[in-house]
């Protein structure tokens, strides 16, 4: 794991052997190089090699950088790290903080000025990388991780149980928060100005929605393969690269394109699984063949994934609780022991081109909208709801769920099916524990980003809700987290600006064709994939944990034993702790064991941090 970490502020000894405890942090898991300054009121560390990290030190203020950033103005277009950092500091000094719009690529940064007790702190626009941090009485702490924030002795770590509730709601911690009480995390796109004392944080990022413009596909064929060789051309500068490989529409036009440009077949990654309707190898297979790449596969079993959940644990600083996050660790583990330094990850794509099925089911509850108000109340409504006896019918009785879901306005219709809230708060967690949290934060939070999207149809607004909730909180941190637990470097070319500014710019109804999903991203690449990969469903890395926690003893074993110690907590209810295990879990395995799942997990986060 690499990143940045430090202070200003304050008074800290010993320093260094605070600024070591703090970037361990940054190191365990894959030994980088570190890089540091020092002084009474301020301190920077960065982990990394020398190709993704840089301090540079102009002796007036300190310069932190992680990651892949590239810099481009109107003069020039820089990837080397020294490079940009040394051309963002130029334009730190004449611009301020608007020097991060030139910046882009994914990354981490932290600038601070000690002379005027001055810091800035940065993320990448679409939020690969993070940055924790904490406000202390006479200054401020960072860290890429809360791990490392954590090991600061000024930090305060009090578990905060809105965290924990947000995590059984949407199986992660969605930011600004983290699941310490007085630790906040930036969000995609933000970053921090400290001086002086005074904390502020503002965007310098957003999704910005073009929806005025039109034409068919063909219009806009051209200009989005050229962002996507743009974007494979920029990420596959590496040696040894490689790709997952799921065998979806994303995985595999990466795969096809890499191999166009390098000029050989793209050494691809699969993980399959032994498990009725999980295991999609053939896919990757077809696509492999297809593009003529360098296969290879691997099949996770129950004791691989027994194996792996302790380091899983460790590696995420607050309660995860995606399951795919197994079949990744064990796809880049693969690639790194074949010499591979590199992944490229398919990830972005559903969020920009309108790919997840959720959208299809909202498009066809917001026809409903359409239909005139008073022939809805007057005529539809009193029709399904007010004749006697029209329950006893099938088409009414489906004529009634559907009214009833459309009517839930958006967001909240969108989280009908939530896990959580299917089973009931009160069945889940503990009197107590619900009177210390407000439930309805979960949905003000989805509530404050879908009416802050730049974006007016509803495609749009769920692809804006996407890209924080599904994208920046949940999948890049599973795909980053588990690359750096098999010490592999990863980059995602479907979130190259070149791509992304195209998306912004696609017309809405191409993006959603009626309940089409991704139309334009299908259309356009009709004759570079395989037809039946255009045709086939969304899946992925899927794990089949619900099955596996049902017929594998000792993952059922790990998870029992991980449920009774959450019971001493007094968060879950003990009652629906034992009814999970005993019964739920045995009658409907792939329902409740993602709540078992999500639950095991939360538990080994408290053993192995908290």
């Amino acid at each position: 794991m690499s990143g940045v970490c430090g202070w200003i502020g304050g008074h800290t000894e010993p320093a260094e052997e605070t600024l070591r405890g703090m970037a361990v942090h940054l190191t365990r898991f894959d030994a980088s190089a570190l890089s540091q300054r020092i002084d009474a009121s301020a301190s920077l560390a960065v982990a990394g090699e020398s190709k993704t990290s840089r301090i540079i030190d102009n002796g007036e203020q300190w310069l932190g950088v992680y990651g892949h950033p590239r810099w481009e103005d109107s003069n020039s277009r820089l990837t080397d790290v020294e490079a940009v950092c040394r051309a963002f500091l130029k334009a730190y000094r004449s611009v301020g903080a608007s020097a991060l719009g030139n910046l882009q690529g994914d990354f981490v940064l932290a600038l601070i000025d000690r002379n005027r007790d001055e810091a800035l702190l940065a993320i990448d626009r679409i939020g690969v990388r993070s940055l924790t941090y904490q406000e202390c009485a006479d200054g401020l702490i960072f860290g890429s991780t809360a791990d490392a924030l954590s090991a600061h002795p000024r930090c305060r770590r009090e578990v905060a149980n809105q965290s924990l509730y947000n995590y059984v709601y949407f199986h992660m911690v969605p930011g600004p928060a983290t699941i310490f009480r007085d630790q906040r995390r930036l969000q995609a796109g933000h970053y921090l100005h400290y001086k002086g004392g005074r904390l502020v944080v503002q965007r310098y990022w957003q999704m910005a929605f073009v929806e005025t413009r039109h034409g068919d596909v063909a219009h806009f064929k051209a200009p989005f393969m050229q962002a996507l060789r743009e974007s494979i051309a920029t990420t596959t500068d590496y040696e040894q690269c490689g790709a997952f490989l799921s065998g979806g529409t994303d995985s595999s036009t990466i795969a096809g394109l890499m191999s166009i440009q390098t000029g050989q077949g793209a050494r691809t990654y699969s993980i399959g699984f032994d498990a009725t309707g999980f295991d999609e190898m053939e896919y990757a297979r077809l696509a492999s063949r297809h593009f003529k790449t360098e296969h290879h596969e691997y099949y996770v079993t129950p004791d691989d994934v027994v194996q792996a959940i302790p380091a899983i644990a460790e590696v995420y600083d607050q309660p995860f609780g995606n399951a795919s996050a197994i079949p990744t660790y064990f796809c880049a583990r693969m690639a790194k022991a074949d010499g591979v330094s590199r992944l490229l990850g398919g990830d972005g794509g559903d969020e920009l081109f309108g790919g997840n099925s959720r959208y299809a089911k909202q498009y066809q509850l917001s026809l409903y909208e359409k239909v005139p108000l008073a022939l809805r109340r007057k005529l539809i409504e009193k029709l399904v709801f007010h004749t006697p006896g029209a329950e006893r019918l099938a088409l009414i009785r489906k004529a009634r769920s559907y009214i009833e879901q459309a009517l839930v306005p958006m967001p909240a219709r969108y989280e009908t099916y939530n896990l959580l809230e299917r089973l009931g708060r009160a069945n889940v967690f503990t009197a107590d524990f619900l009177a210390t949290v407000d439930p309805g934060r979960p949905l003000a939070l989805m509530t404050e980003t879908y009416q802050d999207a730049h974006a007016e149809t509803l495609i749009n607004r769920m692809l804006a809700l996407d890209l924080q909730f599904t994208l920046a909180d949940n999948d890049l941190p599973k795909v980053t987290r588990m690359c750096e637990l098999a010490g592999m470097d990863v980059a995602f070319p479907l979130l190259h600006e070149s791509v992304v500014d195209f998306s912004a710019s696609l017309p809405p109804e191409l993006k959603l064709r009626g309940t089409k999903l991704r139309y334009f991203f299908k259309e356009a690449l009709r004759d570079f994939l395989p037809t039946e990969i255009i045709k086939k469903e969304k899946h992925g890395f899927g794990l089949p944990a619900g099955a596996w926690l049902q017929s594998h003893a000792p993952l059922r074993d790990l998870a029992g034993d991980s449920l009774q110690s959450l019971k001493t907590r007094n968060i879950i209810r003990t009652e629906f702790i034992d009814s999970l295990l005993s019964d739920h879990l045995q009658t409907h395995a792939g329902y409740y064991g993602t709540m078992v799942w999500i639950l095991m997990m939360m538990e080994l986060w408290f053993q192995k941090h908290a």
